[in-house]
């Protein structure tokens, strides 16, 4: 395959970045794949054994950074609106539309963690996307953060909210916070040894940095991606769920696939939310590789 780096723009003047995979011998217009990763991530944490099986598959893949994060522009860095990530995503499918390797009526989606939560939301609100693969998805910001933060820790937070608005309005830029930390005197993110691995596993010098504005954190608390996953049909949706995962919550996401209607598939893996990206990426790629393809097939095929 070939691996191209691509700008795209966005609204407000921003220029998003990526990777465009182009399948080796490319004849006439091909099925594609957008992807994007999910909470404070870039494209080179985990993501690229997803793209390369993709495109192993047939499919042209587009995996872009979201605005702030890697490569892609925004002068306000590391700041997590999901509600912008998701209208910048529509861009990039607009993106892949206008390639000339793309066939525009056979465009699927796939993300993972707070992204797979955005695949919801598009999935339901943009009949441009014909399949849709949601990996260890964000249901509920609410319900999370009621099992990640103990109830006596949740004024201290209230507080941090509170004191980063005023100074926003004194003039002062949004205050950050850790992404991850094992040191509770630090605020942070995620907590766990396994998050601590995977987001500083190493990637080049200067693409990320451990850190995010503390209204990425109300923002994700506001969030409730859940509510449009009945709303995703007709287009097809299949979902990778971890067993034992204690960042998006099993049994948020087995709810939530309860209230999806047909035509859906439910995959269920052992292990937690990292275990997609590492010991279980074999049964998390091909079951999307093999709903990828059974649901942008060519023109005409049933």
């Amino acid at each position: 395959m070939e691996r191209l780096n691509v700008e795209f723009a966005a609204e407000g003047g921003v220029t998003l970045a990526g990777w465009l995979f182009l399948p080796n011998g490319i004849q006439g217009r091909l099925p594609a794949i957008s992807m994007a990763h999910g909470y404070a991530g870039i494209k080179e944490q985990g993501l690229e054994p997803f793209a390369k099986a993709f495109a192993d598959a047939g499919f042209v893949v587009l995996l872009h950074d979201h605005r702030g994060f890697g490569a892609s522009g925004g002068d306000l860095r590391h700041d997590v609106d999901p509600w912008r990530q998701i209208a910048d995503w529509r861009r990039a499918i607009s993106f892949l539309e206008s390639r000339p390797e793309v066939d525009p009526d056979r465009i699927g989606i796939w993300g993972t963690s707070y992204a797979g939560g955005h695949v919801l939301v598009l999935g339901a609100t943009d009949r441009r996307v014909k399949a849709v693969v949601s990996q260890v998805p964000t249901i509920s910001g609410y319900e999370q953060g009621l099992r990640r933060i103990p109830p006596d820790g949740i004024p201290k937070l209230e507080e941090l909210f509170s004191e980063d608005e005023r100074g926003q309005l004194a003039g002062f830029p949004p205050r950050r916070q850790a992404i991850v930390s094992d040191d509770p005197s630090i605020a942070a993110s995620y907590r766990t040894t396994d998050a601590i691995s995977f987001y500083t596993q190493p990637v080049p010098r200067g693409a990320w940095e451990n850190n995010v504005t503390v209204r990425s954190t109300r923002s994700a608390r506001m969030y409730e991606p859940g509510t449009w996953v009945g709303r995703v049909s007709p287009t097809p949706l299949l979902m990778v769920v971890a067993m034992n995962d204690t960042i998006t919550v099993t049994d948020l996401a087995l709810t939530a696939y309860e209230r999806a209607l047909q035509p859906k598939r439910l995959m269920t893996i052992p292990g937690g939310h990292f275990d997609p990206y590492l010991g279980q990426f074999p049964a998390a790629s091909t079951a999307a590789v093999a709903w990828f393809k059974e649901h942008l097939n060519s023109k005409g095929e049933s």
